[in-house]
């Protein structure tokens, strides 16, 4: 049986493990996001129609706490319109004021790829392709870091006059 005492002494403890738990989460909401831009994109063996490509992060933690993830996952958009997807199950740290590249395998799915072959026809004349990268790299308490870096690509135009 327990005693008035005892429950008393619980329902203190519960009080300072909830005040304990809300300090640590207030100095979570202080912090800056990540700075996530394209390092590099190499291709990958695909199959069927879909292209795939390898796709490497380099992600910036501008925080004074180190930031632990163990997934990511991303999507990304070119003229406004899905492309690719790509997750993985990739882990580590992103030290405090500090970067690491992650690589995560992006998938091309075939009608995508037609899609944007006709709308790039339209955007072959400003020579300016808009994409937008969103993504999370999961872990954490608060389950994980959002992100996201959009721009606009610089299409390469050749001048064949001369030819």
């Amino acid at each position: 049986m327990i005693t008035d005492r005892a429950a008393r002494f619980v329902r203190l403890l519960a009080f300072a493990v909830t005040l304990l738990s809300l300090g640590g989460c207030a100095g979570m909401f202080g912090s800056d996001p990540l700075r996530v831009n394209v390092a590099g994109i190499e291709p990958l063996q695909g199959q069927g129609m879909e292209m795939r490509f390898m796709l490497k992060l380099r992600v910036q933690n501008p925080n004074e706490s180190p930031i632990d993830y163990n997934g990511v996952s991303v999507d990304l958009e070119v003229n406004g319109k899905p492309f690719a997807s790509g997750v993985s199950d990739q882990s580590g740290t992103v030290p405090r004021f500090g970067e690491a590249v992650i690589g995560v395998p992006l998938t091309v799915p075939a009608f995508a790829a037609v899609r944007q072959a006709f709308a790039f026809a339209d955007t072959a004349q400003t020579g300016r392709l808009p994409y937008v990268l969103r993504g999370r790299l999961a872990g954490g308490i608060t389950g994980g870091s959002r992100f996201i870096d959009q721009g606009t690509l610089s299409l390469p135009t050749s001048d064949f006059g001369g030819l």
